[in-house]
């Protein structure tokens, strides 16, 4: 059914880019103006890039300065309109034009969903990797639940849902910006949503294994629990991850860069905290995962 203009459900779209895979972004924006049955109002903001060649009907968003992931992407927010906003990498697509109907059909039907994330499938067929399904227990990817977890490249909520919890941490510039933000929709009352049934492509990368890898994921480890915890389970959090990075990392350069990361963490203290209630923390374990690990 072919909905009138009046009757489409908006979606604030903004695509993150350093101007690096013009032809993947080329795709991934072809797929978000191929969505049909609703009305789609694109940015692409350019981190550290001036947003050139796109297509009719989106626009750009030129940042100078390499601001990072998360808040390259709430730069993005207030420039576009919508009811409901969606977050896509560069290097994602969309297969099914109907991708983001069905979104917005959940979240009518479902007012307590505050966050929906789709399977992740590289188009080629290789294996997705563990960090794909957003839960502890990975279980069977195509079976959907509710996220703990959260892989950022395709991301859709309702507008107030992502502005009651603050949009994505600015200062975390890369890494674990995901679970903040699903730590926080638990904490508005909402349920994250991990959509088996529904398909995002991304190709499968290798995270970077560099020094600013392993320091920005262990600073903003301590940042998840300074910025969101009760005071009491921030050393089990943190003390967690210690415990699990001796026993997961052995190049002594690696573990050099996580503990200096992890000094950053603890020395640094970042802004935004919101203490989640006891009741998201029960939630959150019910779920499958406390906010423990």
């Amino acid at each position: 059914m072919t909905l009138t203009p009046a009757a489409r459900p908006t979606f604030g779209v903004v695509v993150l880019t350093m101007g690096t895979r013009p032809d993947d972004l080329q795709r991934g924006l072809a797929s978000l103006l191929a969505q049909q049955d609703v009305a789609c109002d694109i940015v692409v903001v350019g981190n550290s890039w001036e947003p050139t060649g796109l297509p009719d009907g989106v626009r750009g968003v030129h940042l100078p300065e390499n601001v990072g992931i998360p808040a390259g992407r709430n730069a993005g927010v207030p420039f576009v309109t919508g009811e409901y906003l969606f977050f896509l990498d560069d290097d994602a697509w969309l297969p099914d034009p109907t991708f983001l109907r069905t979104v917005a059909e959940r979240f009518a039907a479902d007012p307590t969903l505050g966050l929906i994330q789709p399977r992740v499938v590289d188009a080629t067929g290789l294996p997705s990797p563990r960090r794909w399904v957003p839960r502890l227990r990975v279980g069977n990817p195509l079976e959907s639940g509710p996220a703990t977890a959260l892989w950022e490249g395709a991301v859709a909520m309702p507008r107030d849902v992502f502005e009651q919890t603050g949009g994505w941490p600015d200062e975390f510039f890369y890494a674990h910006e995901g679970i903040d933000l699903v730590w926080r929709v638990w904490d508005a009352g909402r349920v994250p949503w991990y959509a088996a049934d529904l398909v995002a492509h991304h190709p499968v990368i290798d995270p970077a294994r560099h020094d600013v890898y392993y320091r920005l994921n262990a600073r903003n480890r301590v940042w998840l629990a300074r910025r969101n915890l009760p005071v009491a389970l921030e050393p089990l959090y943190v003390g967690t991850w210690v415990g699990m990075t001796l026993l997961r990392v052995h190049d002594r350069a690696a573990l050099s860069a996580w503990f200096t990361g992890l000094r950053e963490g603890l020395t640094e203290r970042p802004s935004g905290r919101r203490r989640m209630s006891w009741g998201t923390v029960w939630q959150m374990s019910r779920a499958g995962r406390p906010p423990v690990i």
